[in-house]
């Protein structure tokens, strides 16, 4: 799915009440003038963390134990010209003078700061932000009229208080710490739209990705109910729990937004379905009252999603809440553990896809008498049989003899031993989003095989044994399927080929009948399989089981040593193949199949060879853990080189342009100059080259828009937003008085045109378009000239 921003943190789609955070202190549940209350905090940290330093220690004096000699009893300090109440914004502020005495132990304002003397400004400007954070908390716990939030207040008031005495972070003592129940709300979410929508193709399943992730918003920044409020609507309530659950959200959630001294976490991140149960009914309610009555503000593409599929998401969300036996909210969801099958729903209708397989199952008890084959899923119940398992990890693979030496340049091992020890370490590696932008197409069907939802058999017709009615069934209901889903093939000859001892069918089961399968026959002596027929019944298509499917078939070759696949596709499977691997062209010698497979008109020959390095059915996991790793690599990387260096000042002084590779830190980065050209040392054949460049250049039919400087009139603004304009007149100029010592001051003028263009003019322009194509014709010329490397 596309990872699609849906509603972004704090931008509200809906104006319901509750929907955006309200400031400490302002009671209710509506979120009115919070996001300015925020702003006006952020913008008196910054105003403060820039004054002087004895203005800083004044205002930290305020907060400073006096520690004069004579074990002095004063808290802080008291000047004794208080500021007016409320201070005057045309008021002078005055000098500071460390030796004015405290208004309350009439020690100087030194006495109470000698501990800052040696502070460094940053931990200074860090207890700065907690003393406004602290003067904030005052202000809430005077104005709060609720008992329990004003208690609430009055503690973190006091833990910062104390944080600034002792100057030291603020740590919140309680007996839980975040987060306080599994799985959390944003986990039961995921679980919710794997559960439900995992069936659905990739348009739908976006559009319930955002509702999920508009859903996970509004809970991230919904104003709680007060105890005292939530009593009074539900008496018979869970009081002393949720008035738990209330008190950890103050102090972990809402009042964080504001004082950013104290740590925050995501409401949807440490609370689980308790806290959610206390809340969804109401917020439902608010959500869709709110919509309905502001309708006509919401955007065109934004009405649909909002007032027909939201509902209906909270709808179907709302029975997994209140469930009693809901799956999505066991720890083990993922790994299969919920147990039984597990029913779909849609919300929104899907549209018929003319894809050629896509299927989806649920469990069935399995005779291990009957097939050749199981899924891994089901080792636990069947007798193990070494055909069609997936290759252990400790397996020794074909050809592993052969592992490409190491090259200069790789990462040493050590290095990626230690990255893998976090990757591999379960607390380290990020909870699989089920509304991830990338997830694999497989992914579904991986999962869904791993909890005992899908079968996949190896089956076939044998002469030698006494037929099994099971399989027999099976052969009869792929027969059944290809024929369905096959219609320009004679039944005869399907009937034929499945029933043939020589071919063998990988079949997907459901409820203990056939819904699909891959039928081959495979040729040992020659080195190919040949790949007959490939199909889905029509109603389990577009569920995201193709690529399961025909992994399970190359791990079976591969553990067979059988690494080629032929096969004839017709117009409408390309696509599929192509997906799977498969190309047109063919790595098996013609000598080898031709007269072993049969012609097919109007088909195209495609051909897949498979590498044994690579269990397929795993693959998408492992390019997963691959990117992790890269990540990982990444991050270790800057931090190695977060050196922040002094901005370029040389521009001030005229210089148009200097070399990348002068810049402070760029080789640090790990930055190598790349596509150098030899740099001409005899300036009169630079200038005789350049001028030939240049020649050219203002032939090109497409470079009148900058043949001189652009005119004001014509283009009214463009200096406001052009700050250094270039033209090929001035460049003429500028080669006429040997300007251009360089090619690259030569090159550096001529790029800013191009670039001047584009970000002026919109793409749709001529302009535009002629820069685009005069620029690809300047560095076809300069490459002619051989002064950049072709």
């Amino acid at each position: 799915m596309a990872d699609s921003a849906g509603i972004q943190q704090g931008s509200p789609a809906i104006g319901a009440a509750g929907l955006v955070p309200a400031a400490p202190g302002a009671g209710g549940t509506e979120g009115s003038g919070a996001a300015g209350g925020s702003a006006r905090i952020a913008v008196k940290k910054a105003q403060l963390r820039s004054s002087p330093r004895p203005k800083k220690l004044e205002k930290l004096g305020v907060y400073s134990s006096c520690k004069a000699e004579g074990a002095c009893k004063c808290n802080g300090w008291k000047s004794q010209n208080p500021p007016p109440t409320p201070p005057r914004t045309d008021q002078q502020s005055n000098a500071v003078n460390l030796q004015e005495p405290c208004r309350s132990c009439s020690h100087t304002l030194g006495d109470h700061v000698t501990h800052l003397e040696n502070v460094s400004e940053e931990e200074m400007n860090r207890l700065l932000g907690i003393v406004l954070d602290v003067e904030y908390l005052y202000t809430c716990v005077h104005k709060e009229e609720d008992a329990d939030t004003k208690q609430v207040y009055f503690s973190l008031f006091k833990l910062l208080r104390k944080s600034i005495l002792q100057m030291g972070k603020p740590t919140l003592e309680a007996q839980e710490s975040p987060p306080f129940e599994k799985p959390s709300i944003e986990q039961g979410v995921n679980n919710f739209v794997q559960y439900k929508f995992s069936h659905l193709p990739s348009k739908e399943r976006q559009t319930i990705m955002e509702l999920a992730k508009m859903f996970l918003n509004q809970i991230n920044y919904w104003q709680l109910e007060t105890p005292s409020q939530r009593r009074q609507r539900v008496p018979t309530d869970d009081a002393a729990g949720y008035k738990a659950n209330y008190t950890r959200w103050l102090c972990y959630c809402n009042v964080p937004q504001f004082c950013d001294s104290l740590p925050r976490y995501e409401t949807t991140q440490i609370f689980g379905r308790t806290l959610l149960r206390s809340v969804f009914t109401v917020m439902r309610k608010q959500l869709l009252e709110q919509a309905r009555q502001e309708k006509d503000k919401l955007p065109p593409e934004k009405r649909t999603l909002i007032l027909t599929h939201f509902p209906k998401f909270l709808s179907m969300l709302e029975e997994e809440v209140y469930s009693h036996s809901s799956p999505i909210w066991s720890q083990d969801f993922l790994a299969g553990a919920s147990g039984g099958q597990i029913p779909i729903h849609t919300v929104i209708s899907a549209p018929p896809v003319a894809r050629p397989l896509y299927y989806s199952t649920s469990p069935v008890s399995v005779d291990p008498t009957t097939c050749g084959s199981v899924s891994p899923a089901r080792k636990t119940v069947l007798e193990s049989n070494p055909v069609g398992e997936k290759r252990k990890p400790t397996e020794p693979l074909p050809h592993e003899e052969n592992k490409r030496p190491r090259a200069v340049g790789d990462i040493p091992l050590e290095l990626i031993n230690e990255v893998m020890a976090t990757i591999t370490d379960p607390a380290a590696i990020p909870e699989t989003s089920l509304l991830s932008a990338h997830s694999a197409r497989d992914e579904a069907a991986r999962l869904e095989e791993r909890r005992g939802v899908i079968e996949f058999h190896v089956i076939g017709n044998s002469l030698n044994q006494k037929p099994n009615k099971r399989i027999l069934m099976w052969l009869v209901g792929l027969q059944n399927v290809f024929s369905h889903q096959l219609p320009r093939m004679p039944k005869e000859y399907i009937t034929r080929l499945v029933f043939d001892p020589k071919h063998k069918t990988l079949s997907l089961i459901k409820d203990g009948r056939v819904i699909g399968g891959i039928c081959f026959r495979m040729f040992p002596s020659q080195g190919f399989t040949e790949i007959v027929f490939c199909a889905v019944t029509s109603n389990e298509q577009v569920k995201g089981y193709g690529t399961h499917l025909m992994n399970h078939l190359k791990e079976y070759h591969i553990k067979h040593e059988i690494l080629n696949f032929l096969t004839y596709a017709d117009e409408y499977a390309i696509g599929y193949f192509k997906k799977q691997g498969f190309s047109k062209d063919i790595k098996v010698p013609k000598a080898k199949y031709v007269g072993y497979i049969k012609d097919y008109e109007g088909a195209t020959l495609m051909g897949c060879e498979l590498n044994p390095s690579i269990p397929y059915t795993e693959f998408s996991v492992i390019i997963k853990k691959q990117k992790e790793i890269i990540k990982k690599l990444i991050e270790r990387k800057q931090a190695q080189i977060r050196k922040v260096y002094p901005g370029l000042s040389c521009f001030k002084e005229g210089v148009r342009q200097i070399p990348i590779e002068s810049i402070p830190g760029i080789r640090e980065t790990g930055w190598k100059p790349v596509g150098k050209g030899k740099e001409v040392k005899d300036p009169d054949q630079l200038y005789s080259t350049l001028k030939t460049i240049l020649q050219h250049v203002k032939s090109h039919p497409n470079a009148w828009p900058f043949m001189e400087p652009v005119k004001k009139t014509e283009a009214p603004g463009y200096y406001q937003v052009i700050r250094f304009p270039m033209d090929l007149k001035t460049m003429s100029e500028r080669l006429k008085s040997r300007y251009y010592t360089t090619r690259k001051l030569f090159m550096a003028d001529m790029q800013r045109i191009f670039t001047n263009c584009r970000e002026y003019n919109p793409p749709e322009s001529e302009y535009y378009k002629c820069a685009n194509l005069l620029e690809k014709f300047f560095y076809t010329k300069i490459k002619e000239a051989g002064l950049i490397e072709k």
